[in-house]
């Protein structure tokens, strides 16, 4: 694979979310595996045509609710049996039916900060800077009303020329070099 200084990747830009899932098909179909597709709403045979791979986030929310519950139950354990007994009418230290509330109080608060934090971390954010701004069209009709294809430079398959007559076949408005 040639390196391209510079260039992050070839941006073909497209009117109807139709042209880009059929230009993502047949690029995956060719060959190519780093692409991205930038829509202004969610296009689910975009994900499809790029062979989205499942989250890990469940998996996050899992092991922070987990550790949420563990860190509840001895924290609980650790004051009322070692730290700071209480002998109340002869009730006994470790009453664990007492510790289930607060326990599941940790166990939602512990998970919602591992989805959320787990998400941005897995998505890369928060990124300031992103190359495909650099591109001319890109800015004003990303949120609006156009659908974009980068295919990545980082590819294998990845040749400036070959890549932009491939871009150039499908019915694309325009294909762009993207600058780093």
């Amino acid at each position: 694979m040639p390196i391209y200084e510079g260039v992050y990747g070839l941006l073909a830009e497209f009117n109807t979310p139709t042209d880009l899932v059929n230009a993502t098909e047949q690029a995956r179909a060719a060959g190519y595996r780093r692409m991205e597709c930038y829509t202004p709403y969610p296009v689910e045979e975009a994900a499809e045509a790029l062979n989205f791979h499942k989250t890990r986030v469940p998996l996050l929310c899992l092991l922070g609710g987990l550790m949420g519950v563990t860190t509840a139950f001895l924290m609980q354990t650790w004051i009322n049996v070692w730290a700071y007994p209480l002998n109340i009418a002869g009730r006994p230290l470790f009453s664990w039916p007492a510790f289930i509330i607060p326990a599941y109080e940790w166990t939602i608060l512990f998970a919602g900060f591992s989805a959320g934090l787990g998400m941005l971390g897995l998505n890369g954010l928060p990124q300031l800077y992103h190359p495909v701004f650099n591109a001319p069209n890109f800015r004003n009709g990303a949120t609006t009303d156009k659908f974009f294809l980068c295919l990545e430079a980082s590819d294998p398959k990845f040749s400036l020329g070959e890549t932009r007559t491939f871009l150039e076949q499908f019915p694309a408005v325009s294909v762009v070099e993207v600058d780093h």
